[in-house]
């Protein structure tokens, strides 16, 4: 996976930054990293209180390292008879909401699954057969700000 440095551009709108210097994880804190690359001319927003970091440790850290996110699941039910891919696709939809529109995105790209959802995906998929060789349709090595 290329390396891929951190822009304040990549940072989504409303995303809580923190700007604790003295937790321990600092330097390798997506949320930490993302609020030292912050504009001059931003004055306010979401932001993670010093509070949450509790022993060394805070509820709200993420890993400041790029990974592999995914869109689009055509590629999931290829393999699968025209029946069982129904009820697949039924079961993906249902597990990510009760409605089409949280499916669309993550199928469209508008959304991206961590890998963290990928895996749950995956994990339904085997329900159906062997998850062996599958994959989501695109990739794309990003920052994790789910």
């Amino acid at each position: 996976m290329e390396e891929r440095k951190l822009s304040f551009q990549d940072v989504p709108s409303g995303y809580q930054l923190c700007f604790n210097s003295k937790c321990p994880k600092a330097d390798e804190c997506l949320r930490y990293q993302s609020g030292m690359l912050a504009p001059d001319t931003m004055t306010q927003g979401a932001a993670i209180y010093p509070a949450a970091c509790k022993n060394g440790a805070c509820q709200y850290f993420r890993t400041c390292k790029p990974v592999q996110m995914a869109y689009g699941f055509n590629n999931l039910y290829r393999h699968l008879p025209s029946p069982l891919a129904s009820m697949a696709r039924m079961r993906i939809r249902a597990f990510l909401s009760s409605g089409m529109s949280t499916y669309y995105r993550y199928h469209h790209g508008e959304r991206l699954m961590s890998p963290r959802l990928q895996q749950q995906i995956l994990d339904i998929m085997a329900g159906y057969g062997s998850t062996e060789g599958l994959s989501f349709d695109h990739y794309v090595t990003t920052y994790d700000f789910t």
